[in-house]
Formats: structure tokens, C-alpha cells, sequence
């Protein structure tokens, strides 16, 4: 399932965005770095995939998360048209593989994902 990860915010001052096709070619960007395509190796997108169908879609709601306190460090999905912050219950599931996406794979490119 094609889906999109940020993260912003936070005392660092993230801008990073993952998009993920369904084949498992992700488009990264980070702030003050080029964007890049890479294709995810399959220990971070079979988890990822496995995970995202456990997530009912339908039950979110399609608003996008809005920072609550300084310096908060929003990590949000987007999939099927919906959007929800990866704390969220109903995003559960994801929370490893997102994780993994975000610190060994995607930003920066990493060994997990092979630069196109």
C-alpha cells in the first residue's frame, strides 16, 4: 500500500518526508538535502506493509495533525486518503516499522535502502 511518513518539528527541527510506493521504491526528503529515491530493502518494507493492513483506515479521520506544545515532534501517515500521527491507537501497528523506516533505512539513505 503506497503511504506517506513525515516527521517535523521537535527540538531539531525535522522536515523529512518518506513516500513509499507499493513496490517498495521510497522517495526521501529531508531538509537541506536532496531528494532521493531508493528502494527499501524487504526486512523494513515487509513489516511495514504487514502492519499497515492491521491499521483500520476507514476509522481515521482525514485531518491533518497540528503541533501541540513547543517544540513537538509530529511523525504522521498518510494512507487511503487519511492522515494520523503515529501515536495515535489506531496507528499501533506501524509504530516499529515507521521507526525503522525513519532511523535505518530512509534518513538519511541507509543501508536498508539501495539508492536508485
Amino acid at each position: 500500500m503506497p503511504m506517506t511518513v513525515t516527521r517535523t518539528g521537535g527540538f531539531a527541527g525535522f522536515d523529512d518526508q518518506v513516500q513509499v510506493d507499493a513496490d517498495g521504491v521510497a522517495t526521501v526528503s529531508s531538509r537541506g538535502k536532496e531528494t532521493i529515491r531508493c528502494k527499501l530493502d524487504p526486512t523494513v518494507l515487509t513489516p511495514l506493509a504487514a502492519a499497515a493492513q492491521q491499521v483500520d483506515w476507514a476509522s481515521l479521520k482525514a485531518v491533518k495533525p497540528s503541533v501541540r506544545y513547543p517544540d513537538d515532534m509530529i511523525i504522521a501517515v498518510t494512507a487511503n486518503g487519511k492522515v494520523a500521527r503515529l501515536e495515535e491507537p489506531a496507528l499501533k501497528p506501524l509504530t516499529a516499522p515507521v521507526s525503522k523506516l525513519l532511523t535505518e533505512a530512509a534518513i538519511p539513505p541507509g543501508k536498508l535502502c539501495v539508492k536508485l
